[in-house]
């Protein structure tokens, strides 16, 4: 049943949803934190999952998990730069872009769309990876948090096993620490999506939220305290 929670990633015909997002994180993204702030930066860079679709923006897990780094006293501002249906050749074609500012922890959330697709598994990792040395040489003691994902076996087990465990393989390559399966305990639930059954609700979202966060709280308070 977690399998088939992947879909929550998006599709391309979101457009006016899509666009209603892109506008959001293309004008949050872009803006650079306030020097005097003296906070350290963390992205969200994924698809639909990060954008929130079709809930409001508090609602998403990215704010969700703000919340809690505020509760916990963390010194962090939070930059949602999620995009509907974006893919990792999208999500890499952009990435400079969003990384005019310095970021110090990066959260990237894409490739459930490129598995969707059926998209050559070689050309996700190569996106996956460019991004990642994307952020290496833009802030080059950031630290990378891969989410990981899972699909349907909609393509063969053979494409739907290398697909999970590419993530695990950039993961220990580029020395990120991983999220094993992003929508653990939400996926294929119906009473935590919405009506059309492949975007979480905000239930769906503050499951998330703990999922992400019982991996990201550990490597914030290590970096603000280090």
């Amino acid at each position: 049943m977690l399998l088939l929670a992947v879909w929550a990633c998006g599709s391309s015909d979101q457009s006016n949803q899509s666009q209603k997002e892109t506008n959001t994180a293309s004008s949050t993204a872009g803006k650079p934190a306030t020097p005097a702030s003296k906070k350290n930066t963390i992205i969200f860079y994924g698809n639909s999952l990060t954008a929130g679709y079709g809930v409001e923006p508090s609602q998403a897990f990215p704010a969700l998990v703000e919340q809690k780094i505020d509760s916990a006293g963390l010194n962090y501002d939070v930059v949602n730069a999620g995009l509907s249906g974006e893919t990792t050749a999208g999500g890499l074609s952009r990435i400079s872009w969003v990384l005019r500012q310095p970021v110090d922890v990066f959260v990237l959330e894409l490739g459930g769309n490129d598995g969707l697709r059926g998209l050559p598994l070689a050309s996700t990792r190569k996106n996956l990876q460019a991004i990642m040395d994307t952020v290496r040489r833009k802030s080059p003691e950031a630290t990378i948090v891969l989410a990981g994902m899972q699909i349907p076996p909609n393509m063969g087990t053979d494409y739907t096993r290398e697909f999970r465990d590419l993530f695990k393989e950039l993961a220990t390559k580029n020395d990120a620490i991983l999220i094993p399966f992003l929508l653990e305990g939400v996926g294929g639930i119906p009473k935590l999506n919405l009506p059309d059954g492949i975007h979480p609700t905000p239930a769906g979202h503050k499951i998330v939220a703990n999922t992400v966060w019982q991996v990201l709280r550990p490597v914030l308070e290590s970096r603000q305290n280090g």
